[in-house]
């Protein structure tokens, strides 16, 4: 059995490096949605704090679009799980309505 996070939102195991940032970011297409959200509120916070070298700044902020890029990943495959859902439904509702004219 795979583990919950190596499966994508829409049922698939997940790549190995989702993001093609390369080996250093490559954790981050092993995280869960809420990992990469709450790790990215925190590089959002250390970026807003400006009390950061540039280059650990500049690390951070590549960070954040890899953690932000792979949320979006996660939200749009929900957004498509969820469309699917909503047109088998409505064509099953009128399956049920064709049936019971």
């Amino acid at each position: 059995m795979q583990h919950p996070d190596s499966i994508d939102p829409e049922g698939r195991s997940k790549p190995s490096a989702e993001t093609g940032a390369g080996d250093a970011h490559g954790d981050v297409a092993q995280m869960s949605y809420e990992q990469a959200r709450d790790e990215l509120v925190a590089v959002v916070r250390q970026l807003e704090s400006g009390d950061l070298p540039l280059e650990r700044a500049l690390e951070l902020w590549q960070r954040g679009e890899v953690l932000a890029d792979h949320c979006q990943a996660w939200l749009d495959g929900a957004r498509r799980r969820i469309d699917e859902a909503k047109e088998r439904t409505s064509l099953g509702e009128g399956d049920e309505a064709d049936a019971e004219s």
